[in-house]
């Protein structure tokens, strides 16, 4: 069944017309009836009963109408849809980011990336490092954001964006609140929360035990931590970016090397979207040393 034989039916079912469908498609007549003729074999049976003046729907033609009309709109508005995305009227990204990245970071440079398509359309994909790294070499998603993907894959691109701290976070009401560092025997008697969602964690962890502090209960993501924080139930360590609400409050915790590096993910060799390559140019040539801190 070709496209154009399912346009000379539809236009002789809107105008019951041979001729004028044929006129209204800027077509031959013998054309357009031997185009709906090959049609009707494939279908099995006639779709017009060829009457004068008019030509009139059969059975078989009244019960495909709505389904070959249903098609040939889901064809043009595919050919359309292409068009859009070859002309850079529309732009499509999937990206990827770890459990432990904040997307605010990300919606400076998408606010930007917007004005510039008149359609942007953006799925964004969370997973671990490894999760994420699986997603990039399924082709699944085309960018990823990760403090570190645990995979070995030699078409990795990597672009380090910023290298941060990892801060203690307490409620306002807690003993070490107000201070601009702690020290980590000021951390010995206290309840850790262990960001189990983190690709640091576990490093994090064993920097800690190193100085002989265990970490208390395990969470596994952002939103819980930052309740049980609030109500007092242990603090934690997070990174600089972060985001915590203004009734928690932060300190350096001097002697602990806890930094992070976080990164932009691409696949070597892969062919990228004009929005893939124009975020990729984007967060690759920021200043991210203020967020950063």
């Amino acid at each position: 069944m070709e496209m154009h034989q399912v346009r000379y039916f539809l236009a002789v079912a809107q105008l019951l017309n041979f001729t004028r469908a044929a006129e209204e498609c800027n077509v031959t007549q013998p054309s357009l009836t031997r185009a709906i003729k090959q049609l009707e074999a494939e279908l099995g049976g006639d779709l017009f009963r060829r009457e004068r003046p008019a030509a009139q729907l059969t059975e078989l033609g009244q019960r495909m109408l709505p389904l070959l009309k249903q098609c040939y709109d889901a064809a043009a508005g595919a050919r359309s849809l292409a068009s859009s995305f070859k002309n850079g009227e529309i732009g499509a990204l999937r990206i990827a980011l770890t459990h432990s990245i904040d997307l605010a970071l990300l919606i400076p440079h998408l606010n930007e990336i917007r004005r510039q398509f008149n359609r942007l359309e953006l799925r964004f994909l969370r997973g671990t490092s490894r999760e994420v790294g699986e997603l990039l070499k399924k082709g699944e998603a085309e960018l990823g954001i990760a403090a570190e993907i645990d995979e070995a894959w030699d078409r990795l691109d990597i672009w380090p964006l910023f290298t941060e701290n990892f801060e203690l976070v307490m409620g306002e009401g807690h003993r070490l609140a107000g201070r601009n560092s702690v020290d980590l025997d000021d951390l010995r008697s206290e309840q850790l929360l262990s960001r189990t969602f983190c690709e640091h964690a576990r490093r994090i962890s064993a920097s800690l035990r190193e100085h002989g502090i265990e970490h208390g209960h395990e969470v596994s993501n952002e939103r819980d931590l930052i309740e049980l924080v609030e109500a007092d139930m242990g603090v934690a360590m997070v990174p600089h970016t972060s985001p915590v609400p203004e009734r928690l409050t932060r300190a350096a915790v001097a002697g602990l090397d806890a930094r992070r590096t976080v990164n932009l993910y691409g696949v070597a060799g892969r062919q990228r979207t004009a929005v893939g390559n124009a975020v990729m140019r984007m967060l690759r040539g920021a200043d991210w040393r203020e967020i950063a801190g």
